[in-house]
């Protein structure tokens, strides 16, 4: 169940992200989070929306413009979720952004941009939430990774790096924490419609489509639903996983 847990989710206005803010948040499912605060770091019109869109019902979900690669504003970010919910239950690191090129014209910049907001958010926030998780001796976190991290992509190398280094990250921090009962488990998505992927052409669309077994690109909600069971608790005995949701294009 999820009923009176709090979360928060990074990169919280678009795509996957919002589409996990919003089946946290779905009352219909009758085991849904009471409490949610997404961190993004644009689209102000967008979180207004979402907030618009729960202000009605019972769910507190309030949107935070932060930088994600800073810990000082992680923490904060925290502090603030505890001060408004009493406690953390559920961490959804999500942000992430593309910077894409063949390694012989990737600016230095355009590398460290990704690791920080892709790799470092992930240290921040996991860092931040971890003494009060660890209070309370429970806690989901779920780190949102990619295929990429697996089997790497050309001109992607600081994305492929960043996703690689979530699933790392995620196995150590997983027996760090299990001795707190704080499950931590990674998803990597394969090709998911989102605006991410909206910049492909029909014949780039084709060629991917051909490498997946299931013929289809996968929707933010098939993420979302595996992240919402990874935060419940009949997930209560994983830990440590890298689960794909790709349509099994990753075998």
């Amino acid at each position: 169940m999820l009923k009176n847990k709090s979360a928060i989710v990074t990169g919280g206005t678009r795509g996957i992200g919002k589409a996990i803010v919003e089946i946290l948040a779905d009352q219909k499912f009758q085991n849904f989070a009471t409490d949610i605060l997404f961190v993004y770091n644009s689209c102000h019109s967008c979180a207004k929306e979402i907030e618009e869109h729960f202000k009605d019902s019972d769910v507190n979900v309030i949107g935070i413009k932060s930088n994600v690669t800073s810990f000082e504003k992680a923490q904060e970010v925290v502090n603030l979720a505890i001060e408004k919910f009493g406690k953390i239950d559920i961490l959804i690191n999500n942000a992430g952004i593309t910077r894409d090129n063949l390694l012989l014209r990737m600016s230095e910049k355009d590398f460290d941009d990704v690791i920080n907001v892709n790799l470092k958010s992930v240290f921040n926030y996991t860092k931040a939430v971890f003494k009060p998780m660890m209070k309370q001796r429970n806690g989901h976190i779920v780190n949102i990774s990619s295929v990429v991290g697996i089997i790497g992509n050309a001109g992607q190398a600081n994305y492929a790096a960043s996703k690689a280094g979530i699933i790392g990250f995620t196995k150590s921090t997983a027996k760090e924490f299990a001795a707190r009962n704080i499950k931590v488990n990674a998803v990597t998505p394969g090709f998911i419609e989102t605006e991410m992927t909206a910049a492909l052409n029909d014949k780039q669309k084709e060629a991917l489509l051909t490498n997946i077994p299931l013929k289809r690109m996968g929707q933010p909600e098939d993420v979302a639903k595996l992240v919402k069971f990874l935060c419940s608790e009949n997930s209560d005995y994983i830990t440590g996983q890298i689960i794909s949701v790709d349509g099994g294009m990753v075998m």
